[in-house]
């Protein structure tokens, strides 16, 4: 990194709420652009940044800062510059000069540590001189604050964070114990906090170390979507992580045991360790799943089966045995999970189970983790469908980092039915706050395909759920005549049995493509997207095709193939604006995915005029603008929603020419087009390429080496997850029953 020192000259754009800002710097004889993160900074103040030179494609070389520091001014010139900038309330550039005139360099020094003295200059009376002193005082803790973080490597974004945790005790906090960071601060982890505390010679084996250690080792078992961490790994991984023995990481894991911050249980005889977070959301899941299945209601005065041969005649459809169980089941129980493939009828089960409700005039709540996925719900059933975030009306707690929801225990949903779909994406935090705000006597059905990838967070829910045998089951098998026309569901199902596809058919919609180098895969994917598919059947690559990849990395993963596809589907042109933001090169015409739900951005339908917010996680839209002026971006989700991005929330932002199989569960596209290499054995398996392939509508290609294809539909040594749900439901339902 190099350093730069100089005037701030001129605030060109500043982000109120991350102080997110562009500036010229004044610097010897030079005007240099700077960007960074400088909270609390105004025009006229000396500083020094820490940064690295980058080359703007429109506005040339700018210093981008990881750090800053603010100097005393060193003339008096640069003293009155500061004063007349406006940092300090009470002082403009005419008092600025008076200052200067009757203090000369002590004039800094005064303000700090003498301000009554500030009354011997006219026009500066007592309480404006209290103004003053204080306005400068404050201004400098913080920036106090931001220096002493700055030197050991803590970002000035990241400082402003710890700063709004412990206000004028950051300092005093931090050494004491720079580990209480790890958990009252957002974004500080045992890394961050170690490198700190080492830094400022905190002993290797201080009490504090060791159990912010333990509790970080243990919480990487999130990474894996597991509940817990068995004690003997535990322990190895402390005593390796963190340089200790045995019996210390013993004692001190006992010692987090006793105070609360962890949680030791037996599960199937194996002394495990929970993170506090999941431990209460697995119990609380089990013991709310345990009270609703049990749930008895009174037997509601309807004929169900001249209702269901209503809906046949009606949509005309034969509902098989299984599927009228289902929906009789919906109104028995408390709680239903439908589970099957594709093709088996699962929203045809659920349009009646609607019909059914609607008939008795209930309250009915539609649902789905993803904001594709409730699209998907609407189309399919008609009715309003909105993720289970949005339902439980999300928002942030008052330090605007931890995830609230107002529909809880304390104010429940007020539906009497309520049903989920794509229920195998739930992890186990979310379906603890879902269950938390569903009063007892609502029906929940969980639709899911239990094929499909587990949760991306920690939990198998669904599986865990059907294998307690303590929710009503139905389990759908049978494909339905008009789905055995589709190979792709034909196939799906041959996978998921450890079949081989059948491919190639002319006049069906499932091909493989051989290819026997990684180089040629990538080579064939762009021949396809760009021409093929366009010859073959007018397929647009932006409206209809998606590529799904199961990895990130290599040449096969995402960010190499979505390099391939922009360089050639959307090539830079002149007139065609494009901005990097971390790394990651954006242009007009880019076809690009939302990475995590935002319900408080603003969006505007370009055909309605009407207004509303959010935008979540999977959503897929083109970049219709950079405005490197105002510093924006324009976004167009589904043909129809523009959505203004400010350029600090670009992070939000992925390419999604290619994305990975886990980005694409809850989604469908007229074409998918996969490859298949060598990889991991762990992660190429049986249920990534089911899940993939179920993403197709109307035409799935892969690409790639037939033996390989044959070792992932064999394998079926996917990764088993670390959960107690099912054990504890069922250990629920027994004290429940021993009270009976």
């Amino acid at each position: 990194m190099e350093k730069l020192s100089g005037y701030i000259h001129n605030i060109i754009y500043r982000n109120e709420l991350n102080n997110f800002t562009v500036m010229d710097l004044e610097s010897g004889n030079n005007l240099i652009t700077v960007t960074g993160t400088f909270p609390g900074l105004n025009e006229g103040e000396y500083i020094t940044i820490k940064g690295v030179w980058t080359d703007h494609p429109s506005f040339g070389m700018q210093m981008k800062a990881h750090s800053f520091k603010i100097e005393v001014p060193e003339t008096l010139e640069g003293m009155e510059k500061y004063l007349a900038s406006g940092l300090i309330s009470g002082i403009g550039e005419k008092k600025a000069r008076l200052l200067i005139d009757r203090f000369g360099e002590e004039v800094l020094d005064i303000i700090r540590y003498n301000p009554q003295r500030l009354t011997e200059v006219e026009g500066i009376g007592t309480k404006t001189a209290e103004r003053i002193s204080d306005s400068f005082n404050e201004h400098r803790e913080v920036m106090d604050i931001i220096m002493f973080l700055g030197e050991y490597g803590i970002s000035s974004s990241l400082a402003m964070r710890v700063y709004k945790v412990y206000k004028e005790n950051t300092i005093s906090v931090i050494k004491e114990n720079p580990y209480k960071m790890i958990r009252d601060v957002h974004g500080v982890g045992f890394k961050i906090a170690d490198e700190i505390a080492m830094s400022m010679g905190i002993e290797e084996f201080s009490p504090f170390r060791i159990m912010a250690g333990v509790k970080y080792i243990l919480q990487s078992c999130y990474n894996d979507g597991n509940m817990f961490m068995e004690e003997e790994e535990l322990v190895d991984k402390s005593k390796r992580i963190l340089n200790i023995d045995e019996d210390t990481a013993f004692n001190h894991l006992e010692e987090l045991t006793l105070q609360g911050e962890v949680k030791l249980q037996l599960i199937e005889d194996r002394r495990v360790y929970y993170t506090l977070p999941l431990f209460m959301a697995e119990e609380n899941v089990a013991e709310m799943i345990s009270s609703i299945s049990e749930y008895r209601y009174e037997n509601e005065i309807i004929n169900v089966d001249r209702i269901i041969e209503g809906f046949e005649k009606e949509n005309n459809v034969d509902l098989d045995q299984i599927q009228k169980e289902a929906v009789k089941a919906s109104i028995d129980n408390g709680a239903v999970i439908i589970t099957g493939g594709p093709g088996t009828g699962k929203t045809t089960i659920i349009k009646c189970i609607l019909e059914i409700f609607e008939s008795l005039d209930y309250n009915i709540a539609l649902a789905a983790p993803t904001g594709r996925a409730a699209k998907r719900m609407k189309e399919a059933t008609g009715f309003e469908a909105k993720t289970i975030h949005r339902m439980l009306e999300y928002g942030y707690s008052e330090n605007e980092e931890d995830q609230t929801f107002d529909r809880n225990e304390d104010n429940p949903l007020e539906q009497d039915l309520i049903i989920v779909d794509e229920a195998s994406m739930i992890d186990i935090l979310l379906m603890n706050h879902l269950l938390k705000a569903i009063r007892l006597g609502t029906r929940l059905i969980l639709v899911g395909d239990i094929n499909q990838l587990p949760s991306v967070g920690p939990g198998n829910v669904l599986k865990d759920l059907i294998e307690s045998q303590v929710v009503e089951v139905v389990k759908l098998e049978k494909i339905f005549r008009q789905a055995q026309e589709s190979m792709i569901v034909v196939n799906a199902h041959r996978i998921n049995k450890g079949e081989m596809p059948i491919v190639n058919n002319k006049e069906k919609d499932f091909y493989f493509i051989n290819c026997a180098t990684g180089e040629k895969i990538r080579q064939t994917i762009l021949d396809i997207c760009t021409h093929r598919l366009k010859n073959y059947n007018n397929y647009d690559f932006f409206e209809d095709i998606q590529i799904i990849t199961p990895v990130k990395k290599g040449n096969t993963g995402t960010y190499e193939l979505n390099k391939l596809m922009q360089q050639n589907l959307n090539p830079p042109s002149t007139g065609k604006e494009e901005a990097n933001f971390s790394g990651n090169l954006f242009r007009v015409g880019d076809k690009v995915m939302q990475t995590r739900n935002n319900y408080n951005i603003d969006w505007t339908d370009l055909m309605t005029q009407e207004k509303g917010q959010g935008v979540f996680n999977g959503d897929i839209g083109i970049i219709k603008e950079i405005n490197q002026r105002d510093k924006f971006v324009t976004v167009l989700f589904d043909e129809e929603r523009k959505v203004v991005y400010t350029f600090d929330q670009m992070d939000e932002l992925t390419l999604s020419y290619a994305i990975t199989v886990h980005k694409s569960q809850g989604s469908e596209f007229p074409v998918v087009v996969m490859p298949v290499f060598k990889g991991p054995r762990m992660l190429l398996n049986r249920n990534l390429l089911y899940t993939a392939i179920t993403r197709g509508k109307e035409m799935v290609i892969l690409v790639g080496h037939k033996s390989y294809l044959q070792a992932m539909v064999q394998n079926v040594n996917t990764v088993m997850r670390k959960s107690g749900l099912k054990q504890r439901i069922k250990n629920s339902l027994l004290e429940d029953r021993s009270f009976d």
